[in-house]
Parts: C-alpha cells; structure tokens; sequence
C-alpha cells in the first residue's frame, strides 16, 4: 500500500467482548467522504486540481480507500452475525472542525467522534507522525485510520456505551477502561491489516507497529515531560499497543480482541 482510539468493574465488560468472523470485498467510497477543505480541493471551473498543484490528493485518496475498506470488512463481519451495521463517514479537515462532541483543532490528532459517528482526520498528522513522532510510512497512517474505525465498531456493538456507562459510575476506573477500550480498537485495526495482508508490501507492517509504538502512553509522556505517570494514561503503553495490534493482525479473529478480559 502506497500513497501515488478495578477488577470487579472489568469482569462485567468480558461479556462485551465482540465475538464475530472476518471478511471484506471490493467496492466504492462515494458518498462517504466529507471533504470541507473547499476551493482547495478544485478549481473554479469544479473540477479537481492537478495533483502537481495539489500536495495531498493522493494522501486523500489513499486515506478515503483505507477507510472504506475497513467499513467493509466489520460490514461484512457484521452481516456474518446476523446484526446491522451503519458505516461511519470520513470527514477530512484543516485546522479546525465542529462535530456531535465538540470542537477541535488540527491538535486534537484524528479522533472518532460517538455522537455523529464520524472519522475525523486532518491530513498534516500525517506528516507530524514522520516528523515529530518518528512514525513514517502509508501502512502507518493506515493503522492510524482502522484504529478509529475499531471505534465505531465499539460504538455498533454497544461496547462503547457500556464502558462510558461504567466510567461515570466508576470514575475511579475511568482511565483503566479507557486504556482497555483504546487497546480493543488496536486490536481491531490488526484483525483489518490481516484480512488485507496480501495487498502489503516489505516494511508494511512495520510501518503500523512503529505507529503503534510512538503514540504509548510512556512514550509521548517521556517525551514531553521528561517522566511517566501510569496513572494518567488513557490509551496504554507503547508495548501494550503493539501488542494488541500484533494479536488482531496475527489471527484476523475479533474474539480475540477481548482486552477487558485481559490481565
């Protein structure tokens, strides 16, 4: 692939662990993709920019086709067991955009918002992943997209809602269950890297584990302060991370994706 998110409380989230198979096919994105970038993405006349005068249409492209085959892969999925799924939107953004959960800004890194069930991505972490956090390549920015994309299948399965539930009765639990439910949606983009393994290239999947290692908890707290506070993390250690997605790539099985029930 190549551009041209106490033990008493986490034994009650076991039973919301995800049992399903894997699956995908081919087909297109259209309809899917909310672009607000405006003139920059065409020329007065409405058609498309030339991609010489347009420095991110082909990370669009590749972002719009990574999206859209991780929809239809947990679709599939999904349909397998019988259960509805509705598809997320991708919206793509410059510096700042209003969602279903508020405001954020281009700092807020890409993020899934419950509330409209979107993907939310602006394109310049793309290269802050290379620049500042050493995580270069497509196959990282990938991970990065399925990742959100596990979140909406947390958010069609009720997971999510039953762990923001636990949070406000437990907040003592809050960071735990969040640090687990981030683990899960890791977990989830490896069980989509496998079912596409056959399109991968060399380096590839090094690419998502290097990914998955720069944004750790320990890492980017190190990085900025100097020190580690494990009580504070939200999404796990970078081992933790890449642990996860290692599972979920390696055998393609959601049900083994069950971080809550995990020690």
């Amino acid at each position: 692939m190549r551009v041209g998110g106490g033990a008493g409380i986490l034994g009650v989230i076991v039973t919301l662990a995800i049992v399903l198979l894997g699956g995908g096919s081919g087909s297109s994105i259209l309809g899917e993709v909310t672009d607000p970038f405006g003139a920059a993405v065409g020329t007065p006349a409405g058609g498309e920019i030339p991609a010489g005068q347009d420095p991110d249409r082909d990370l669009r492209d590749f972002s719009a086709y990574v999206f859209s085959s991780a929809q239809r892969a947990w679709q599939d999925v999904f349909e397998q067991q019988g259960r509805p799924y509705m598809r997320a939107k991708l919206v793509l953004y410059s510096r700042g955009v209003n969602t279903a959960c508020g405001s954020a800004t281009s700092a807020a890194g890409p993020f899934y918002c419950p509330g409209d069930q979107r993907v939310y991505l602006d394109l310049s972490f793309y290269r802050e992943m290379a620049q500042q956090l050493g995580a270069s390549g497509d196959f990282a920015w990938a991970y990065v997209i399925a990742h959100e994309v596990g979140h909406h299948v947390q958010r069609q399965a009720g997971t999510e809602a039953k762990v923001r539930a636990l949070q406000r009765e437990q907040p003592s639990e809050a960071n735990t269950l969040s640090v687990r439910l981030e683990l899960q949606a890791d977990c989830y983009a490896g069980v989509w890297a496998h079912g596409v393994q056959r399109d991968l290239e060399t380096g590839d999947a090094e690419e998502a584990l290097g990914a998955a290692s720069a944004v750790g908890d320990d890492r980017l707290q190190r990085a900025a302060t100097g020190s580690v506070n494990p009580d504070s993390f939200t999404h796990g250690t970078s081992e933790q991370r890449v642990r996860w997605f290692s599972t979920g790539q390696r055998s393609g099985e959601p049900a083994d994706c069950d971080t809550f029930a995990a020690g």
